[in-house]
């Protein structure tokens, strides 16, 4: 193992860069450069370094082989990349009305806030709860309430609701609606 401290500059101002990214492709591990363009890496023998950044073009290093210490220190030069774009014609509106009538057609998607606020609306909520399956959190949740209930009475008889006042009210009312009568 080595460990791998250098600096990242340019190669035409000798400026230090900063946010290179210094990556070791073989083993997906790197890092970035800091402000005053300093990185350090663990790596070993043989690795081929690669260095990139917008505007530069990517350079690779490879660690010596012969090396005798653990500790290893380096200056990557990088030169500046130069691209061309395509040409981009940008023509004015022909009129002010013509704007207005394109700028109010236009749809403007929901942002990350508006978004929010659907998912959490009340009636999708509900909508949602009826549609989708329960998750293992919900399951356990019945599951332990169930288990209490059972534990609640163990050891003794559960109270018959034949007794309870509440109980005959609410079969009253059911009779009354008629949700005993035959259905044909």
């Amino acid at each position: 193992m080595v460990e791998l401290t250098g600096v990242v500059m340019s190669a035409d101002s000798l400026r230090y860069l900063p946010y290179v990214t210094v990556n070791i492709p073989s083993k997906r591990n790197g890092t970035t450069t800091t402000d005053n363009g300093v990185f350090t890496l663990i790596a070993e023998k043989g690795d081929t370094l690669e260095f990139s950044s917008v505007g530069y073009r990517k350079k690779k290093y490879i660690i010596p082989l012969d090396l005798t210490s653990s500790r290893y220190s380096i200056i990557q030069l990088m030169s500046q990349d130069t691209f061309y774009l395509t040409a981009t014609i940008i023509r004015p509106r022909i009129s002010r009305e013509e704007f207005d009538r394109e700028f109010r057609s236009r749809d403007i998607p929901d942002d990350q806030l508006e978004i929010a606020r659907k998912n959490t609306n009340y009636q999708t909520m509900r909508m949602m709860m009826a549609v989708l399956p329960h998750d293992g959190q919900e399951n356990q949740h019945v599951y332990q309430n169930m288990q209490a209930q059972k534990n609640y009475w163990a050891g003794q008889q559960p109270p018959m609701t034949v007794f309870s006042p509440f109980a005959w009210m609410e079969f009253f009312k059911a009779w009354k609606r008629g949700d005993y009568k035959r259905k044909r």
